[in-house]
């Protein structure tokens, strides 16, 4: 026997050590101590016999299946004020035994039935301080034995009205400074056994449906709020902000029905095209706006990018419905990649309290091909490589490409173009011929002569070449400037005169005062002496 005592013993200490206290974690009885010690993970050795865990305070961001399946013995498991934001489905699926489980103080923002499965005898839960937005309908279904449900200090908005199903046993229910506008006695019904409702600290909206609650609290509420509870501050409509819910008269609390409405009420589509179609509704408190598809007989597949709720369609039958995504205020339809299957009525229904209206909008789906694509950009020749091409072509396929329109446009200021090219170049030649034809008919000679003195008329004698034209030569052996007191000069210098001119000239000449014919003189000697630049400009 000795031999195989030995054996026995080392199996049994390796059992020990295997299931022995966490390190940095103290372990005593059935209890393990391992908070605030910067954990990011749920120790893996803990013993499975343990029934009480403390985990508060640390970094564990996750909770998995496989983290607490081997915890069959666990009853107390306390995690509050850690980071976690995911809860694996099934995550407590090996805790049957679990009574309170606390996760307050963490950063859950959604909640749904899968994460609770196995929690049958679970009799507290603590989810206050959480992110939690929104509490689904059936979430709670599987917890029938729970007692309390914390639910305080979270950002919950929308209570679905089957959210609570399955809490037949709760006695507190706290869902005091969330963000609760409004609750229906619907979503209360299923607590039969409530014992204590805490709703404070929410910005209620007083309206007619929070007519049931101002009466519940006069009534049954009385044995289940405190006075504190009983305080239900209203924070909207404005006229009512403020006041007690106890202390607002029943009717004040008014609902506007909605009224809807979607324009256009049809729109013809092509294949292959996108459509949003807007429904905008109107109303106090702000409607609910939801689209869904009715059509006789099999609906058809595909429903653009809105994503359907509730069941499918069933095929073959006499009516059938596709829901789409609701919205609170304006919904939109949308439809992408239309097929003839897409066509038909849509529904838009807008809902409140004060109750609901819906607008029919028809979809028509043209079955004409769409347009062609639009023609591939034109390369360009690269630099050096100039093509000759015309810059117009009407036979080419990016001239084709356009439309009747476009191309008419295009030929039109072509054409202008043109023809104010031909009236510049009419222009600019009937400006040259005038300016031939002045040129003609006036011709100008310059003579300038700095070499051999001044020259004058008298030393210029008049030829004409072969073809008529006029041309003057100067005869440098004429005197250059003719005598004043030799009439005879004035002849030789105008042999073209006439003899009375030359008369009257010489009788001028003769009465002259002495002054003057020495002042004519000194021009002359001054004209000699200086010889200034002389231009004469000769008309023929």
């Amino acid at each position: 026997m000795a031999p195989f005592a030995s054996p026995l013993l080392l199996l049994g200490l390796l059992a020990l050590r295997t299931h022995s206290c966490p390190t940095t974690c103290r372990c005593y009885s059935m209890t393990v101590e391992c908070g605030s010690l910067g954990l990011k993970e749920i120790p893996a050795s803990i013993p499975p016999s343990t029934q009480t865990v403390f985990l508060q305070d640390n970094g564990i961001t996750q909770i998995h299946q496989q983290d607490l399946a081997a915890l069959w013995g666990l009853q107390y498991l306390y995690m509050q004020n850690n980071s976690i934001s995911a809860l694996e489905a099934g995550a407590f699926r090996s805790q049957q035994h679990l009574l309170e489980l606390a996760l307050n103080g963490n950063r859950i923002h959604l909640l749904n039935s899968s994460i609770f499965k196995g929690l049958e005898h679970l009799r507290v839960l603590y989810l206050a301080g959480n992110q939690i937005t929104k509490l689904l309908d059936s979430t709670f279904c599987d917890l029938q034995r729970l007692q309390e449900l914390h639910l305080q200090e979270n950002s919950i908005e929308i209570l679905e009205e089957r959210a609570l199903v399955g809490l037949s046993s709760l006695a507190l229910l706290d869902l005091s400074k969330n963000n609760l506008r409004t609750i229906s006695r619907t979503a209360l019904r299923p607590l039969v056994s409530l014992q204590v409702l805490r709703l404070t600290a929410n910005p209620w909206r007083c309206d007619c449906a929070l007519h049931w609650l101002a009466a519940w609290i006069k009534e049954e509420g009385q044995r289940l709020l405190s006075s504190l509870d009983k305080k239900i501050v209203c924070s909207e409509p404005p006229r009512l902000a403020h006041q007690s819910l106890m202390d607002v008269s029943g009717n004040s609390l008014i609902c506007i029905p909605p009224v809807v409405q979607v324009e256009p009420l049809g729109v013809t589509a092509r294949l292959g095209d996108d459509l949003r179609v807007l429904c905008q509704a109107s109303g106090y408190p702000q409607p609910l706006v939801s689209w869904r598809k009715v059509a006789h007989g099999r609906a058809g597949p595909g429903t653009g990018s809105a994503k359907p709720l509730g069941r499918p369609a069933v095929p073959g039958g006499p009516r059938s419905e596709e829901r789409f995504d609701a919205d609170t205020g304006s919904g939109m339809l949308f439809l992408t990649n239309i097929t003839v299957a897409h066509a038909g009525k849509y529904e838009c229904e807008a809902s409140n309290p004060g109750g609901a209206a819906r607008v029919l909008f028809h979809l028509t789906v043209n079955l004409s091909q769409p347009p062609p694509p639009p023609p591939p950009p034109r390369a360009y020749p690269a630099a050096g490589d100039v093509s000759q091409e015309p810059l117009y072509d009407m036979e080419s396929m990016d001239f084709q490409a356009l439309s009747m329109a476009t191309q008419t446009a295009i030929a039109v200021g072509i054409s202008l173009l043109a023809l104010v090219a031909l009236l510049l170049l009419a222009m600019i030649c009937q400006k040259h011929s005038k300016r031939k034809k002045a040129q003609k008919d006036e011709n100008v000679l310059y003579v300038n002569d700095y070499s051999d003195g001044p020259t004058t008329f008298a030393q210029l004698e008049e030829y004409r070449d072969e073809r008529g034209h006029a041309m003057f030569v100067i005869d440098r052996t004429k005197p250059l400037f003719a005598t004043y007191k030799d009439p005879e000069g004035l002849a030789g210098a105008f042999p073209g005169l006439p003899e009375s001119l030359q008369d009257q000239a010489t009788q001028t000449l003769e009465g002259e005062e002495e002054g003057e014919r020495e002042a004519n003189e000194l021009f002359v000697n001054q004209g000699l002496a200086f010889q200034p630049q002389i231009a004469y400009e000769i008309h023929c």
